[in-house]
């Protein structure tokens, strides 16, 4: 009789012991998939492939140290074309036919707004990559930013900039504002006007000028007219370009020059201006300089900056491809973390915890935003030629603040480069 229960019991055991094996057999084959649009052709392209390629090492990290609960990490994406209009279809295909287990925005504004309504109908973590303001409206608490503009962006677009304005002898009295007609070029003036009003300057020039514009010298020579103390722009890309160009070229005479201005970031436009950024304030959200080594930073881009080589991509990185890869890394912990791929403990989890990243120690404020701004604001220095291997190294863009990186003092006057 003993042996027969001893017969039962093994046969009990094996069977649970196959089970168990047949379930991580099963689990190891079905992998987490994590979902996606992304921008990869379109106006936005350049910016979302190198988004992209973040992702994609991230994936191949934590695969590499064994996946995600034991199971393989599978990326399923597809090409927006960087149109607010494709987003709901992409997202709906991902969530129902792909069934993917955690979601992750596009890049930009624009085509995360157009997610957040059915991401918020099904009660899912999104995890947003670099847009600004996009849950002041919805206020979904299980939306993330890997953007570090803090509680609002409209001031942290130019709250440096004006700090490090006030430090000039005299100090300023009057400011030009000039800046596209477009959404994120508002949100920046609007940001800018509260932030020059703090400090009691008094805005002498204001225009707008539409998207499409190419010539700039007939504006900067109007707004130079007022003489202004400072000048802060808010502009895209071709703007940026076109403006400092147009600066450089009537001499233009300003005691601070620059402000928001999108392009200025990237390694071709770094490359393609050269000296004519001397003494350009813009903004940054990471420069190779000594206040700014945070652990595994370089390492990353060292490794991204290979990649980038054989896609085309932005041959330095330092603006989109950190943030997003440390997005992801918050993910990872969190996922570990909490144990599960439940989405409302993902969330709480993520909401009450700092973590360790890329770029820094990274905590969450009440709408998903980074609880405090880091949007850094660097004037540009010692840039000789058009090599774009020259901003690898420090001492080319000196971060003005905040102040924690601040690594040298704003030099004025503006002197636009011969």
């Amino acid at each position: 009789m003993q042996l027969q229960r001893r017969k039962v019991v093994k046969a009990i055991a094996g069977v649970a012991l196959g089970a168990q094996m047949q379930m991580a057999i099963s689990q190891a084959a079905n992998p987490i998939k994590v979902g996606m649009g992304m921008a990869l052709t379109g106006a936005l392209a350049s910016g979302g492939r190198a988004a992209l390629v973040a992702i994609q090492m991230w994936i191949a990290d934590v695969n590499r140290q064994g996946g995600l609960l034991g199971r393989p990490v599978q990326l399923i994406h597809y090409d927006d074309q960087s149109s607010p209009a494709s987003v709901p279809g992409l997202y709906a295909k991902l969530i129902d036919i792909d069934k993917v287990d955690l979601l992750v925005s596009g890049y930009g504004t624009n085509l995360q707004v157009t997610a957040m309504p059915l991401v918020m109908e099904r009660k899912l973590l999104f995890m947003g990559m670099l847009g600004t303001g996009v849950n002041d409206k919805f206020r979904y608490d299980r939306f993330f930013q890997a953007f570090p503009a803090g509680p609002d962006a409209r001031l942290a677009m130019s709250e440096v900039f004006f700090e490090a304005a006030m430090t000039m002898n005299p100090r300023p009295k009057t400011v030009a504002l000039i800046g596209a007609d477009a959404e994120f070029s508002s949100l920046a003036m609007d940001g800018a006007r509260e932030n020059l009003r703090k400090h009691g300057l008094a805005i002498v020039f204001e225009r707008t000028y539409p998207p499409n514009t190419g010539e700039f010298g007939s504006l900067l020579r109007a707004l130079g007219a007022s003489k202004p103390d400072i000048v802060y722009v808010a502009s895209y890309p071709p703007d940026s370009v076109g403006i400092i160009r147009a600066a450089r070229e009537i001499g233009l005479k300003a005691q601070m020059f620059g402000g928001a201005m999108v392009g200025t970031q990237f390694a071709a436009i770094k490359a393609q201006l050269g000296p004519a950024l001397n003494g350009v304030v813009s903004h940054e959200l990471y420069v190779p300089e000594p206040s700014m080594k945070f652990p595994g930073i370089e390492d990353f881009l060292k490794r991204y900056q290979v990649e980038a080589a054989k896609g085309k991509l932005d041959s330095l990185g330092f603006y989109i491809p950190p943030f997003v890869y440390a997005h992801m890394q918050i993910l990872e912990q969190a996922v570990k973390a909490v144990g599960s791929l439940d989405q409302g403990r993902l969330a709480d989890h993520i909401r009450r915890t700092s973590f360790k990243t890329v770029v820094g120690d990274v905590a969450f404020g009440p709408l998903g935003e980074w609880q405090q701004s880091r949007v850094l604001f660097v004037q540009f220095r010692n840039i000789a030629g058009t090599d774009v291997e020259q901003f690898r190294q420090p001492g080319k863009h000196i971060v003005l603040g905040p102040g924690v990186f601040r690594s040298g003092e704003l030099r004025y006057p503006y002197v636009p480069a011969a």
